[in-house]
């Protein structure tokens, strides 16, 4: 039992760092040159996805569990402690398209899913991967997960008057604002824990894993390009005014349009570790190499962001080996 409960932190650990490493550092942010800010991202980021995983397991509510309430802390992160989804300054993000109900609507439907899936969902699978044996089971006690929780919230804290102050000093989001998210964030939880996968949804047989990790590129790539403006574009895929709705739209659609072919692979047990990885790994790659195209300012970012991606590259081609070989075991 000491020895479960001995790995079980451990794990824990290791989610909490590889959480930040895949949803900030490998998408640039921050730049290599400037690796001390992680430092207070772990708070938030780690002790977050920690807490979604402790009470995803407990309920049993599997990926569909991850992603809602991978969603919740998208929401707390951005609409509570940064509070961007609201404000009309901070990263410029107002004028990506209308606001709606004082919401900046692209920079929300471009943050709130990445957290799902790249925060929560891909570290929360590399780390399942990495130890197999605990995958099914919460890795902390009861006193664990409130630690983790209380964590988080002095994490959001930290983000609040550390970060905030400086990038976007001098706003407060209106109450309204502030009681919308904190709804929306209840209602996920809830869904997040009640909400199971019906048994007998009609199956697709999966495509071949390496198949898996270039549909996970192309999705990630398309999703992050229909929604984020670069190369010098101030509205996503460099439309002007109401034309915005377009990728909007698109991006909604391959969304859902992932999420259900994701379902059918998924269904009839014939989507192995092998699929997981290599999916997540596509994913991860494309969006590394999108932020090399639109979130690096200079050479010396490039250089860093680049070697970040090498070295990223090397440990899933080594994870992969792992998981490949463990395969052939069972």
């Amino acid at each position: 039992m000491t020895s479960d409960k001995t790995g079980g932190r451990r794990a824990a650990l290791l989610l909490a760092v590889i959480a930040p490493l895949v949803a900030e550092f490998t998408l640039g942010n921050p730049p290599l040159r400037m690796a001390w800010l992680l430092l207070l991202w772990i708070p938030i980021y780690g002790a977050g996805v920690v807490l979604v995983r402790e009470l995803v397991r407990r309920a049993g509510t599997g990926w569909i569990g991850v992603l809602l309430l991978g969603a919740a802390y998208g929401i707390v992160e951005e609409g509570l402690a940064l509070q961007a989804l609201s404000s009309p300054t901070i990263y410029g993000a107002a004028g990506w398209a209308p606001r709606v109900l004082g919401l900046n609507s692209a920079y929300a439907e471009l943050q709130i899913p990445y957290h799902a899936v790249f925060s929560a969902a891909i570290p929360i699978l590399l780390t399942d991967l990495i130890v197999p044996s605990l995958r099914d089971r919460p890795y902390l006690g009861r006193l664990g997960t409130w630690l983790a929780g209380a964590v988080f919230v002095l994490g959001a804290l930290l983000l609040r008057v550390t970060v905030v102050t400086s990038i976007d000093p001098g706003y407060e989001a209106p109450p309204a604002i502030l009681a919308g998210c904190a709804a929306a964030v209840v209602l996920l939880t809830a869904a997040g824990l009640r909400l199971k996968v019906r048994p007998g949804m009609p199956s697709i047989s999966p495509p071949a894993p390496a198949a898996a990790g270039v549909f996970g590129a192309v999705a990630s790539f398309g999703y992050l390009a229909l929604l984020f403006p670069f190369g010098g574009a101030t509205q996503p895929a460099f439309t002007h005014g109401g034309w915005v709705i377009v990728p909007m739209s698109a991006a909604a659609v391959l969304a859902v349009a992932v999420a259900w072919l994701l379902r059918r692979w998924t269904a009839d047990g014939l989507w192995t570790d092998r699929h997981s990885l290599a999916l997540a790994s596509g994913a991860l790659i494309a969006h590394t190499a999108f932020a090399l195209i639109s979130n690096t300012d200079t050479a010396a970012d490039r250089a860093g962001l680049a070697a970040v991606g090498v070295v990223m590259v090397c440990l899933l081609a080594m994870l992969g080996r792992r998981v490949t070989g463990l395969a052939r075991f069972r």
